[in-house]
């Protein structure tokens, strides 16, 4: 009897251990573009009233909905996508339209612009807000995203979100990231960032550089380069929300102060220790960089935080 009793009560404490459901439904979702197909997880509370939706626009490379690409899995967005939906806000997050092609498809791959990643997330934000089920459509940026998504926010989304996002045209940032990681690179680089900004493809260059501006990217560079994230800003008149962290080792903090002086409507919020993926950084450069292949890694929840906070205030 008392061996059945002890049973009861582990088979009690399993099912209130392993049998809790998630307070939101998962469903892929596909959007057709002008370009190709885009690919994305929608979560959607569990609840009968209409809830904010939160898009969330990945950073630069191949870059997958969830945060992720080949050389770096963190789930960085996919964390993010999941602790708002706990807190009754819808998420749609997706892949960048690179990850839709096929190894075929390397014309069309070279004829992506930054202007085509512009269209492809109006076309996203326009999908849900045609659709009326969201009470507020509010677009989320990461990295590179932050100025896709301000751009294509534009008289379109309710309220716009920076994650970790420049305030400085991509040659800039170039330049000083290379100041810190290989000074001596740094004026021939600025030489051919010249060039691109005058829309001249380069076709001599260190061979060093060649990562950075070899001519199947170039085309990419000249159409990104010419957007200004502190200009583009200037134009939003809807609620703004800029979040870096202090333990960001790719966009610095002034980046986000440059955004905030440049429209100062915005919110501005700064989160110690966390990293440029969202995690909390306490160590060295070392336990920072490595993070970023740790995908079992939780998101700060402060980041959580301000979001739903700054979502639920917007009118």
């Amino acid at each position: 009897m008392k061996y059945s009793i002890n049973i009861l009560i582990f088979s009690l404490i399993s099912s209130l251990l392993f049998s809790q459901e998630k307070n939101y439904t998962e469903n892929q979702l596909s959007i057709p573009t002008k370009s190709v197909t885009i690919n994305g997880t929608l979560l959607t509370p569990s609840l009968s009233k209409k809830t904010p939706l939160v898009i969330l626009i990945p950073g630069s490379g191949p870059t997958d909905r969830d945060g992720n690409n080949v050389l770096m899995k963190n789930n960085s967005l996919k964390f993010l996508a999941e602790s708002l939906s706990e807190e009754n806000i819808a998420t749609y997050r997706f892949d960048k339209s690179v990850l839709s092609y096929t190894k075929n498809d390397k014309e069309k791959i070279d004829a992506i612009t930054f202007g085509t990643f512009i269209d492809e997330a109006k076309t996203v934000i326009n999908y849900f807000k045609n659709s009326g089920e969201y009470s507020k459509i509010i677009v989320a940026g990461h990295s590179q995203g932050s100025l896709v998504g301000m751009i294509a926010a534009n008289n379109i989304a309710d309220a716009f979100i920076s994650l970790e996002g420049a305030g400085r045209t991509i040659d800039q940032i170039i330049i000083e990231q290379l100041n810190k990681q290989a000074p001596f690179l740094k004026d021939e680089a600025s030489n051919v960032l010249s060039e691109l900004k005058k829309g001249i493809i380069v076709e001599k260059f260190n061979p060093m550089l060649n990562s950075l501006f070899n001519k199947s990217v170039q085309p990419f560079l000249i159409s990104w380069i010419k957007y200004n994230p502190q200009e583009e800003i200037k134009k939003l008149n809807i609620p703004m929300l800029l979040i870096n962290g202090t333990k960001d080792i790719q966009v610095s903090n002034f980046d986000a102060e440059l955004l905030h002086k440049a429209n100062s409507k915005s919110q501005f919020k700064i989160i110690k220790n966390m990293n440029h993926i969202f995690k909390e950084i306490n160590g060295d450069i070392n336990e920072n960089i490595l993070s970023y292949t740790n995908p079992e890694l939780p998101i700060m929840k402060e980041l959580t935080g301000l979001i739903t906070a700054f979502v639920k205030e917007i009118k």
